[in-house]
């Protein structure tokens, strides 16, 4: 009932997009200056949206493309090409991070969605829940899926220390072997994609 294999592959790939040591700073930048009761109250808001968002898309997320007559292969290209993005993103050092607001609260936008429940991690999931469609690995894809969730509200949860432990320099060598990390399996994902079409055709 559990297949440990799908449960890994999609977990690091969810890590490696979701980039949890890279998450630390931005999450410290957004939330610098509240008390730490809130911080926390943050964290698992931040946490409790990407799981909304990730868990919505990936129950209707295959109405979704027959609605819009989107083939799996050609999903598989897109979301390969977005990977490729946030891998070269996550190596260059170029990513935004988004200035702390009053108004609007932080823990939903930008947080929650997109910076954790992005394109790449959405577009995973539709694919992960599609491609999986035993009992075995439906239970394995919605165990790594909350899995990494609880991951990422340890690492907000905790940020402080964390960032006390490993130093910025821990944080950018982290999010570079996750950049590197990413961009193979981007590549390797579009390989996949054009595969499928060719044999399709």
């Amino acid at each position: 009932m559990f297949d440990a294999a799908v449960f890994g592959s999609l977990f690091l790939t969810l890590f490696v997009i979701m980039d949890p040591p890279g998450i630390t700073p931005i999450f410290l930048a957004l939330t610098a200056g509240r008390a730490a009761k809130v911080q926390r109250r943050m964290a698992w808001q931040a946490a409790a949206v990407a799981l909304g968002v990730i868990t919505l898309f990936g129950l209707v997320g295959h109405q979704i493309l027959t609605y819009l007559h989107i083939d799996v292969p050609a999903l598989m290209i897109a979301g390969g090409l977005l990977l490729l993005l946030i891998a070269l993103d996550l190596l260059t050092g170029k990513t935004d991070e988004p200035k702390q607001t009053k108004d609007v609260n932080v823990a939903l936008v930008p947080l929650g969605m997109p910076l954790l429940a992005g394109p790449g991690a959405i577009v995973q999931v539709i694919l992960a829940v599609q491609n999986h469609d035993s009992v075995a690995g439906q239970v394995s894809v919605w165990a790594a899926i909350i899995a990494i969730h609880v991951v990422l509200y340890v690492t907000m949860r905790y940020s402080l220390l964390i960032i006390r432990v490993i130093k910025d320099g821990g944080v950018v060598l982290v999010t570079r072997l996750a950049g590197m990390m990413l961009s193979a399996l981007a590549v390797q994902q579009i390989i996949n994609g054009i595969t499928q079409v060719i044999h399709g055709g």
